[in-house]
């Protein structure tokens, strides 16, 4: 499975989607700027939304996003785990958005 580092993630800000897969209320209370909600208990039944350019997947600490990378990599779609989630991001001093 492809990750990148939070760190990576801000120094390529904007560069490629970011779905972020907590659930909504999760994401409400701070998320990386510019992500996009699809929580993973949703996923399968919104697999139209996802983009069809390379993109990244982000939850609270990279499980939940590991997952759907595991789950999506076999259908063909080109992602990428961000390791630590949005703790790691919170924890490096970065931005939320509410």
């Amino acid at each position: 499975m492809n990750e990148i580092s939070v760190q990576e993630l801000h120094a390529a800000a904007g560069e490629q989607p970011l779905i972020d897969v907590r659930e909504a209320d999760e994401f409400a209370a701070g998320h990386v700027p510019g992500a996009v909600n699809i929580p993973l208990s949703e996923l399968g039944e919104r697999l139209h939304e996802l983009p069809a350019e390379p993109f990244a997947l982000i939850c609270e600490v990279g499980g939940r996003s590991g997952r759907a990378c595991a789950a999506l990599e076999p259908r063909g779609y080109p992602v990428t785990n961000v390791a630590g989630g949005t703790s790691a991001w919170r924890a490096a001093g970065y931005p939320l958005e509410r």
